[in-house]
């Protein structure tokens, strides 16, 4: 068989490539091996420089014990069970609503709901920030669970993607039988918007799981910290455990890459699902 050779086109792109992979692949490289390394070690040798053993199991005793992470993989598992359960309720019933009714003030909602996703959130948060502490949540586990439900109406229009294309005909047989307007959205339309849902629960628990704003403004006290707050407890004012926080970053990051990993298709089979129909 002839060899194919490489023009300059193809040469190009496989530069290209490399030059992503290794972008995309070196930072985690840096945080690998730092995590292993002593305070020492990490001071006297080069930070890309390989640790002198994998074995070094202390900067991870040290991030549970004194940036007390478990309780704030708790915290965080509690923002994400509240705000995910609010989430799918309130998203279904105002796509069920938008998507299968017609009224006057249809239009006034929907684009209400549109206006929020184009609105820069930094823009409104000296407002959003009186309103949270006028209701007494500053400083609650309450105040990121208000804001994730209400910040984000990327599950309404995920939602309304997948009822439009469920036949109305399923509403009117239900009808037929004496359902109520709640019944048919119970037993009929919820069940069958499982796919959004699914896909919904990944992206937004991975979007939760990785904010570090929301928490460190509105949750500033030690006991209500989640596992990105827990970083800030490792860098002083004119210095930083770098050793440790490398540690912090690779037990934060372990959750989601396997979460990732194992439901990627779902991801994927979602969203693409969604912009077809």
């Amino acid at each position: 068989m002839r060899r194919k050779t490489l023009g300059p086109v193809d040469l190009l792109k496989y530069i290209t490539l490399l030059f992503g992979v290794f972008v995309v692949l070196f930072p985690p490289y840096i945080v690998v091996i730092n995590a292993f390394k002593s305070a020492d070690e990490f001071n006297t040798t080069g930070s890309m420089a390989l640790p002198r053993s994998f074995m070094n199991f202390d900067n991870f005793r040290v991030v549970f014990e004194r940036g007390d992470l478990l309780t704030g993989f708790g915290n965080v598992l509690l923002i994400i069970v509240v705000s995910l359960t609010l989430n799918i309720l309130f998203g279904t019933m105002v796509a069920y609503v938008l998507g299968r009714f017609d009224f006057k003030l249809k239009p006034v909602v929907f684009a209400a709901y549109l206006m929020a996703t184009v609105i820069p959130s930094i823009t409104t948060q000296v407002a959003t920030f009186g309103i949270i502490k006028g209701f007494g949540l500053y400083n609650t586990i309450g105040a990121p669970i208000i804001l994730y439900i209400g910040a984000d109406v990327i599950q309404i229009i995920l939602y309304l993607q997948f009822i439009r294309n469920i036949p109305y005909d399923l509403d009117e047989a239900a009808m037929v039988e004496g359902a109520s307007l709640f019944k048919i959205y119970r037993s009929v339309i919820f069940p069958l918007l499982t796919p959004a849902t699914a896909t919904l629960i990944i992206l937004k628990t991975i979007s939760i799981y990785n904010d570090m704003y929301i928490p460190y403004l509105y949750m500033p006290k030690q006991s209500l910290g989640v596992v990105t707050t827990v970083l800030m407890r490792f860098q002083g004012v004119n210095s930083a455990d770098w050793n440790l926080i490398c540690a912090a970053i690779l037990l934060i990051l372990l959750p989601t890459v396997v979460l990732y990993l194992f439901l990627q298709r779902y991801i994927f089979d979602g969203v693409a699902s969604g912009a077809v129909k």
